[in-house]
């Protein structure tokens, strides 16, 4: 397959799965049911944060995740008191467990409160040509409050290694505007040509069988050599292929 043959089986594929469609059975239809800016970007952050395993369990559980913040995120980790988190006991999403989570909404409100919210933070230290400082920069930021070490495994960090799917995937959902009612695009301060996709088992396979990557791991170098290869066939719009790896992968078996 030549690299235009390449690029058009690619946009056929991102054509076919980035549609409505793909929210029915995706965690993103989570903060799909808010309207307000930061009770999208929380839901978004919480659900991402969990996104690893059965997709059934993952919407499920992030489904629960926002009934016990009272199906209003942002109103909830602004205003919770300390004994609020006492519902959180019993909540597990795999290794993520109740404590884990009520350290993640005593950070979250320390993020909005102090640091001036999620956006923030990212747009701040992202550079020209990629995000992954910024998620470096805030990871140690999320975890400047007391808590306990195994909690921080819930969020990768690019300087040692990680390929940080589940935030990537995130600032995809934030930060990419589809006009199709998948992305929401309510981060705009953040270029989605410097996006990374978000690597995973799946997505990194089909990208090794395509010739888009030689890695055997899917790790930080992995993902610089995948963002490489999409942005040379589309350097404005690089992780819509996202949808073509993620769908060929997991829905087509490729």
């Amino acid at each position: 397959m030549t690299k235009s043959e390449l690029k058009d089986f690619l946009n056929e594929k991102v054509i076919e799965y980035n549609n409505p469609k793909f929210v029915e059975s995706d965690p993103i239809q989570i903060p799909n049911r808010y309207t307000l800016k930061e009770d999208i970007e929380i839901s978004a952050f919480l659900t991402a944060t969990i996104a690893w395993g059965n997709r059934k369990m993952i919407i499920k559980n992030a489904n629960r995740m926002m009934q016990l913040l009272d199906n209003s995120p942002y109103d909830f980790i602004i205003n919770h008191k300390v004994s609020d988190l006492e519902k959180m006991n019993g909540f597990v999403h795999r290794t993520f467990n109740s404590d884990d989570l009520k350290y993640f909404i005593t950070a979250l409100r320390k993020i909005y409160c102090s640091h001036g919210g999620l956006e923030k933070i990212f747009e701040d230290n992202v550079t020209n040509i990629s995000t992954q400082p910024a998620i470096h920069e805030f990871k140690n930021t999320f975890f400047s409050l007391n808590h306990q070490t195994r909690t921080q495994k819930h969020i990768g960090d690019p300087h040692k290694g990680s390929a940080c799917k589940r935030i990537n995937m995130m600032l995809r959902w934030l930060v990419r505007n589809d006009n199709t009612g998948v992305d929401f695009g309510i981060w705009k301060n953040i270029s989605t040509s410097i996006l990374s996709c978000p690597l995973d088992v799946h997505s990194g396979n089909v990208a090794r069988k395509l010739g888009l990557l030689k890695r055997k791991q899917n790790d930080a170098k992995a993902l610089l050599e995948l963002d490489n290869s999409l942005r040379k066939l589309d350097k404005n719009d690089p992780v819509k292929y996202d949808f073509a790896l993620f769908g060929l992968g997991v829905f087509e078996g490729f």
